[in-house]
């Protein structure tokens, strides 16, 4: 299974792009502004999306993904979100004001989307193309949200993202109990904002190592930190390397952490 990045910042700027991953060539997580590096053909190629909330900087994308392949696809698009999501999308997106209801064009029996309601622990397999098993984690944010871990039907490792989220100790319990290839989790603000983090339900370096020290013993993968802010970023991540000495003054287990870039390939 593979894993590209096509966003990965925390807000827009000269080469920053928001939160959007493309799994393999049909699976979208999250539909940021970094879906816009896209071809028409992998545009058109995507037959599901999973959406971990509905914040602009993850669902930015989405109606101008659809308009612009909707000609081309002889289904439906199927969206998979929890159901607060949904309607949030269908109450302030495709609502016929800010974007064309595509639920109900060009036909309610033939629409250009389809919206599907996840839950929290659910597991379900999605792509016929390439099959994937998906299982929605917790999150904790301003806004009902989510996180998933993804990994092919065939192999037993998952690919696991946080969403957006703040400290989540039902998260560690159950990433502790799946086989982890690798683990993307948010940092948006650095401890400077660390105020301005917790009110809006983010980590910062200092929340991030209380919640990397829940790992289990033992387990040991990739770590990519993501949706920084682009004005933070270097202070974030130098933040977090002084921690990550700490551990190692400490004799505490070491973590390999690195900063996720857009464009990244990833591979299980």
């Amino acid at each position: 299974m593979q894993v590209r990045v096509l966003g990965c910042s925390g807000a827009i700027a000269k080469g920053c792009r928001t939160t959007s991953f493309l799994i393999d060539d049909d699976l979208l997580v999250d539909a940021g502004t970094g879906v816009g590096d896209l071809t028409l053909e992998e545009m058109a190629a995507i037959d599901d999306v999973v959406l971990t909330h509905s914040h602009l900087d993850h669902v930015a994308a989405l109606p101008l993904m659809i308009d612009a392949v909707a000609s081309r696809r002889s289904q439906p698009l199927r969206v998979h979100a929890l159901r607060a999501t949904i309607e949030a999308l269908r109450a302030h997106m495709f609502n016929n004001v800010i974007w064309p209801d595509f639920a109900n064009i060009p036909s309610t029996e033939s629409p250009f989307v389809t919206f599907h309601d996840l839950n929290v622990g659910q597991t379900l397999a999605l792509g016929t193309r390439r099959p994937k098993h998906i299982e929605v984690l917790p999150a904790v944010h301003t806004v009902p949200a989510c996180g998933y871990a993804i990994r092919s039907v065939e192999g037993s490792k998952h690919w696991v993202f946080s969403g957006d989220t703040e400290r989540n100790a039902q998260f560690w319990k159950r990433v502790n109990e799946l086989d982890v290839a690798m683990l993307v989790i948010e940092t948006a603000f650095s401890n400077r904002e660390q105020a301005l983090a917790q009110r809006s339900l983010h980590l910062s370096p200092a929340t991030l190592a209380d919640e990397l020290a829940q790992i289990a013993r033992g387990k040991t993968y990739p770590i990519y930190i993501t949706h920084t802010k682009p004005a933070e970023t270097e202070e974030i991540m130098s933040q977090i390397g002084a921690f990550a000495e700490g551990w190692e003054m400490h004799g505490l287990e070491q973590r390999d952490i690195r900063w996720l870039e857009a464009e990244a390939l990833l591979t299980l």
